[in-house]
């Protein structure tokens, strides 16, 4: 049974609405100010709360504020009451982070109507989608039941590139938003020595291409295919109605890529702090764990000494110095230019 705090000055106006839900198999919570109401919450753990703008000791906005702050009810759906139909009433309850507004008189079927939308995309959230491919599209599909963007699978526009095909180049306006199902892309740009530096290496299960759509500028680097890959491609249109439309699909859709922003920060203090072996070590685990297919394979990387070094963060002749040494080590094997990791506990304990 799903429970409700409903936090509401008026007597009569919470008395009411509290039987409707219960009659409707809610669990219900009530509140007669705003105060308690943050109190309520923060000891009940409702599923969805509904509280009224207007309201003494703290209001509706002041509520709202001080639940976001927890961590344990920042996520709870939240609905505005209120008896004022102003559209800066509106704006900045939606701006402040809402899930949504009933303007008082409502019926109970409105009421209840907007109660199982927000509980149903709470849900969603609540879900922790699989790694590749299928779990990005059952996300897709649950955007589509519940929320306002339509996706079909016709729209997720699947297409084949060959190597050193360019998706993008720097300077271009972005069109789609891309997700690697298979094969690998270079992220890099170019500095104003005509230097090429690598930013990152994307493969299966990774998006990129959003920031550029997010700030609503132009591509700040080029994205080139280093092997036959496949990318799935999301229209911006429909990325931008994914993630502005709906707050609870867009923090979902930022759990998603959550792991890229974490690589990130990996990288950047390996970068700052690491020696050059941590530095060779840390960029064929990362390589390593790129071009794995699965839990238990050991696969061949495939990439130029120059497109490594970029990677990496270090000069190519530091770079293959350092694989010889590990390659003397045991550690790594070196066949025609192509290189496999033989003990990778070896390399992870360097770190």
């Amino acid at each position: 049974m799903k429970k409700v705090l409903i936090i509401e000055d008026n007597d009569e106006v919470r008395e009411n609405t509290a039987e409707i839900l219960e009659l409707s198999n809610y669990e219900v919570v009530t509140a007669e100010n705003g105060k308690i109401g943050v109190e309520k919450a923060l000891q009940e753990k409702p599923d969805l709360i509904i509280c009224d703008i207007m309201m003494p000791v703290l209001d509706g906005y002041g509520v709202f504020h001080l639940l976001s702050k927890h961590k344990e009810t920042s996520s709870i759906p939240f609905i505005f009451l209120t008896a004022k139909s102003e559209k800066s009433d509106f704006r900045k309850g939606m701006e402040m982070g809402a899930d949504d507004y009933i303007t008082k008189p409502f019926d109970g079927i409105e009421l209840l109507n907007a109660i199982e939308v927000r509980l149903k995309k709470s849900e969603m959230l609540q879900q922790h989608f699989k790694d590749g491919l299928e779990g990005f599209t059952d996300f897709l599909n649950s955007a589509k039941e519940t929320g306002k963007v339509q996706l079909t699978s016709e729209e997720r526009d699947i297409r084949s590139f060959k190597k050193k095909f360019y998706i993008y180049k720097e300077g271009e306006r972005p069109k789609a938003l891309y997700y690697v199902v298979s094969g690998k892309v270079k992220i890099s740009r170019t500095n104003n020595d005509g230097k090429e530096l690598i930013t990152g290496i994307v493969g299966e299960g990774d998006f990129f291409g959003y920031i550029p759509i997010l700030e609503e500028t132009n591509y700040k680097e080029d994205a080139q295919v280093l092997e036959d890959t496949q990318v799935m491609v999301i229209p911006k249109d429909d990325f931008v109605q994914l993630v502005t439309n709906d707050m609870t699909i867009a923090r979902q859709f930022i759990k998603i890529i959550t792991h890229n922003i974490l690589d990130k920060e990996e990288d950047l203090l390996n970068l700052a702090y690491n020696s050059v072996r941590q530095k060779v070590a840390y960029g064929l685990i990362q390589l390593h764990e790129k071009y794995k297919e699965n839990e238990n394979d050991n696969p061949i990387l495939k990439m130029s000494r120059e497109n490594m070094a970029q990677a990496i963060g270090i000069a190519t002749e530091s770079l293959i110095r350092t694989l010889g040494d590990f390659k003397d080590e045991k550690l790594i094997d070196i066949q025609t230019g192509k290189i496999q990791v033989l003990n990778e506990k070896k390399l992870r304990n360097m770190l």
